[in-house]
């Protein structure tokens, strides 16, 4: 893929979320739901597939491509940002690791957008600590026999598919950890929605519970010794995307503050006109550009297949923490104008405390940078 050829794609993406996701965010954001008519011209639009070859449907964008089509949809709504990405990155799974049966009879559907899918790895009583799942896989004749459940899943409350992860061999630890995928319209599965202090509508949140739950053989998609190491690659990849996102949620959130004060008079004068209004804009444009630049430094380090881990962790802690401190300022130079649904500040504040949690909360990213920082300065020194 060339880069005119992305960059004409990703201005495609961009007239998607400004004329069909930004205008429905603000009523998703009071609990109404996503249609199908958004999932269909995300499918249009190759964003179920950004990622995968050519031969299996896909658009071959790379990473890249990726973190950047989830920063613009962020921008105009994280949730579906995020429900987005996780159907996308079931798609790739299927693509690069599933039987042909598996990837003939499920992939149209999600690169179309008519199905919805997700990945299940968090648990009631486990979350980061990924030795304590205790969801297991047990073999059945030709097939496994799935029993736990999961919660807070994106996605997780459609119908649709799932990668779960299992316990295969309690005795092996984590590899013994196992990936199948779960139909969740079939036998044996019940799904619910999770809500909480703010709509969860867009990006899908549910839970379900596994009960006697038979799959076939080829629906092992990672087999144990490989499903671990694909579960910290991927997720040092989402690490990255979410990043993305909160850089999309802060500039969108600039955007709009900026457009505020171009119309608002004070005191006879526009608040732009103001010094100290300006600084705050001027203030979180300044941090937006630090964050960026380590979620893009990140960004190239995952799309050329080199170690992101320390990267991948920056970048996170340092664009959610980023918006976080910027947005409730944007919000409070706009008065109480700023709450207003239509405007994209509020909603994003609430989905910035989501992006601190997913993939992995900043306390731990914290830990993981000073550990990985020594590591480094300690061969340096070598």
């Amino acid at each position: 893929m060339t880069a005119a050829g992305r960059q004409e794609w990703l201005d495609g993406v961009g007239e998607f979320a400004r004329s069909r996701v930004a205008p429905a965010a603000a009523a998703w954001s009071l609990g109404a739901s996503p249609g199908p008519e958004e999932n269909a011209e995300a499918g249009r639009l190759g964003l179920f597939g950004i990622e995968l070859p050519s031969e299996h449907g896909g658009g071959s964008y790379g990473f890249a491509g990726k973190a950047a089509a989830c920063e613009i949809l962020a921008a105009a709504d994280f949730g579906f940002a995020m429900s987005v990405v996780n159907t996308h990155n079931v798609a790739l799974r299927l693509s690069l690791s599933a039987a042909d049966r598996i990837r003939e009879r499920y992939l149209p559907d999600l690169l179309a957008g008519r199905k919805s899918a997700c990945t299940a790895l968090t648990e009631p009583g486990a979350g980061s600590d990924l030795a304590a799942l205790a969801t297991t896989a047990e073999r059945s004749g030709d097939g496994w026999i799935l029993n736990g459940e999961k919660s807070w899943i994106i996605n997780g409350r459609h119908p649709g598919l799932c990668i779960v992860f299992a316990q295969t061999d309690r005795a092996a630890g984590l590899a013994g950890l196992g990936a199948f995928l779960v139909d969740l319209d079939g036998d044996g599965v019940r799904r619910h929605a999770i809500e909480s202090g703010f709509s969860q509508t867009s990006i899908g949140t549910g839970g379900f519970v596994l009960t006697d739950t038979a799959v076939a053989d080829d629906a092992m998609i990672l087999p144990p010794g490989k499903a671990f190491r694909a579960i910290i690659e991927e997720i040092n990849g989402a690490r990255v995307y979410v990043a993305a996102m909160c850089c999309g949620m802060l500039k969108a959130g600039i955007a709009t503050a900026a457009a505020y004060g171009a119309r608002r008079e004070v005191f006879g004068r526009k608040l732009e006109d103001h010094q100290a209004w300006r600084a705050v804009l001027a203030e979180a444009e300044t941090d937006l550009a630090a964050a960026r630049a380590l979620t893009a430094e990140a960004t190239g380090l995952v799309d050329r297949g080199e170690d992101a881990r320390l990267a991948a962790a920056q970048a996170k802690i340092a664009a959610v923490e980023t918006g976080q401190r910027h947005l409730p300022a944007l919000l409070h130079a706009m008065g109480a104008e700023g709450l207003r649904p239509e405007h994209c500040l509020a909603r994003h504040l609430g989905a910035l405390q989501t992006a601190a949690l997913a993939d992995g909360a900043n306390a731990l990213l914290k830990q993981q940078v000073a550990k990985l920082s020594r590591q480094t300065t300690t061969t340096t020194e070598a």
